[in-house]
């Protein structure tokens, strides 16, 4: 019997909390608090990061800020992306990703995403570019990296910019390359579910000391190193407390990294024998990911119409962090809120049913799960099956 409806739990024990810390991060704090000046312009704690993270990422430079929307918002605005101009986003991801384009004015255009791995699509970009597209972001969505090669080309040929969302995608390489090797600005967050994490936070790789020194100046509130000030920007600086932390959780990332290559290959194994079920696809050249989540889409053919939301309480009772995949950004409120130029729900709904599947029957399982032993993996994959097993069906499938 279904936890669900009383019956006993796969699961009793907790998964591996997440953040790991210890006193590596509260000797880390004490240090940015001792130097004596708690500012990116005086201390050393940014600096030493940013150094750090441009080179795990192979950058040229990267740029510490406030949060991973700041981020993206700041990338736009050094792509000099304004009012009414188009920038094409994936249809399937968190919301952050259009509203950074809203706030800039501009104008976000949802396309479809692969439907293996649930990135943009590079063959759906020609059908929504107009003579108004200046930008495209790619989101690397779970840590899977999109397509980079063809979305960087179809760009190239467009005289688009492309800005890489890479706010779940810490540490991944695309054939061998680090995000901050592929000749585009890369962002990304440091939210508290982040693979690497101090609670908030943010940053971009930047391709080029051009690019660094523009968006330095923008996060200084349009302030010039020489202190003039230059252009109307904002404040997107953090602290080095904040830099801190990230640096002594950056000390951990590779082995956390390792743990989560070996978990998520033994848990890919055990689910792809759970009837009904679809793993999120890996493109080959996606040479590494840090596995941000567990991704599995329902079979509705297969499983009859089970509704995904009581899929994912049901995982829960059972013991299993689980939750329903992000919804199409035009399923949400938030983006029918700022500039959608002449957007239909129904038009995006149809041409971008990649997105729809995912969004209505995904189901997601949170990193922090592959941190653990080969027994957290097996508990998993028994209490999707157990799960999928005895919840009923419809008998048909959901709407579209």
């Amino acid at each position: 019997m279904l936890a669900l409806n009383g019956g006993p739990k796969v699961r009793e024990r907790p998964f591996p909390r997440w953040p790991e810390y210890d006193e590596t991060e509260s000797l880390a704090l004490i240090r940015a608090l001792e130097q004596g000046d708690w500012s990116r312009h005086g201390g050393k704690e940014v600096r030493a990061f940013e150094r750090e993270f441009a080179e795990l990422h192979r950058a040229p430079a990267a740029l510490a800020v406030t949060n991973g929307s700041h981020a993206l918002e700041l990338a736009l605005e050094i792509a000099g992306i304004g009012p009414g101009e188009e920038v094409i986003v994936p249809a399937y991801t968190f919301v952050a990703t259009s509203t950074a384009v809203q706030r800039r004015g501009g104008v976000p255009v949802p396309a479809d995403v692969d439907p293996e791995t649930f990135c943009l699509d590079p063959a759906a970009l020609d059908a929504v570019a107009t003579d108004r597209t200046r930008a495209v972001i790619p989101v690397h969505i779970g840590g899977h990296v999109a397509d980079m090669d063809a979305i960087t080309a179809w760009a190239g040929r467009r005289g688009v910019r492309v800005i890489q969302d890479a706010a779940q995608a810490h540490g991944a390489t695309w054939q061998g390359k680090g995000l901050g090797a592929l000749g585009s600005v890369a962002t990304f967050s440091f939210q508290s579910s982040k693979v690497l994490t101090a609670g908030e936070g943010g940053a971009l790789l930047l391709p080029d000391d051009d690019s660094y020194e523009d968006a330095w100046m923008r996060h200084n509130c349009g302030r010039t190193r020489e202190l003039r000030l230059a252009t109307a920007s904002s404040n997107f600086r953090i602290s080095e407390f904040t830099a801190a932390v990230l640096r002594a959780q950056l000390a951990r990332f590779a082995a956390q990294n390792a743990r989560r290559a070996t978990r998520y290959a033994e848990l890919a194994a055990a689910l792809g024998a759970v009837p009904g079920i679809r793993l999120q696809g890996r493109d080959p050249r996606c040479t590494a990911t840090p596995h941000y989540m567990t991704t599995f889409v329902l079979d509705q053919d297969e499983l009859g119409g089970v509704d995904r939301d009581t899929v994912a309480l049901a995982l829960l009772m059972e013991g299993i962090p689980a939750f329903g995949s992000y919804p199409p950004l035009h399923r949400t409120d938030a983006f029918w809120t700022g500039p959608t130029g002449e957007a239909d729900p129904r038009e995006l709904a149809e041409r971008c049913p990649n997105a729809e599947r995912v969004g209505r029957d995904g189901v997601m399982i949170p990193h922090q799960a592959l941190l653990g032993t080969r027994r957290d993996v097996d508990d998993i994959a028994t209490a999707v099956a157990k799960v999928l097993t005895e919840l009923p069906r419809t008998g048909t499938k959901p709407a579209a």
